[in-house]
C-alpha cells in the first residue's frame, strides 16, 4: 500500500497516534508551565489532560501538513473558541499565541517544521516522512 498519506486516515486517530509517538520518543521539548497555563482567554481552566501539549503539537503538525504555510495568528484562529460574555452574545476569541508559538518552536527544534520564506512555518521533508509513516502504521493496524 504505497502512497498512504496523512490525508488518507482519520484525523482523530492520527493525532492520537502521533501524540503518543512524540511522547514516547521524548524529543519534543515541553515547557515547564504546561500544567498551569490556560490555552486561551476564553477558557476558565487549564486542560485536564496531562498530555495536552503533545496532542496540540500533533494537531499543529497535521494542520501544517495539510495547509502549506501557517503562522501563529492562523493557529490562534483555528484553536480559538467562544467567550462567555454573560447575558451578551458570545463572540469568537483567538487562542493563546504564546502556547501556539511554543508548540511551533518545539516542532521546529525536532526538525518537523521549518521557517517559510513567505512567513509562518512549513513542514520539512523529514517531518512529512514521519507523519506519513505514522499514517501508514494506522492503515496497517486497521487491516
Amino acid at each position: 500500500m504505497a502512497g498512504i498519506t496523512v490525508k488518507d486516515v482519520n484525523a482523530h486517530e492520527f493525532i492520537k497516534a502521533y501524540a503518543a509517538y512524540l511522547k514516547r520518543t521524548g524529543k519534543l521539548e515541553v515547557p515547564k508551565w504546561v500544567d498551569l497555563v490556560k490555552t486561551g482567554t476564553f477558557k476558565e481552566l487549564a486542560p485536564y489532560d496531562q498530555d495536552w501539549y503533545f496532542i496540540r503539537a500533533a494537531s499543529v503538525a497535521r494542520h501544517i501538513y495539510i495547509r502549506k504555510a501557517v503562522g501563529v495568528g492562523a493557529l490562534g484562529k483555528v484553536y480559538g473558541g467562544r467567550v462567555n460574555r454573560g447575558t451578551r452574545p458570545s463572540h469568537h476569541v483567538d487562542a493563546s499565541s504564546s502556547v501556539n508559538r511554543k508548540v511551533l518552536q518545539s516542532l521546529e527544534k525536532i526538525g518537523v517544521l521549518a521557517p517559510c520564506k513567505k512567513g509562518g512555518r512549513k513542514i520539512t521533508q523529514d517531518g512529512q516522512r514521519d507523519l506519513d509513516r505514522i499514517a501508514m502504521t494506522l492503515v496497517e493496524q486497521d487491516e
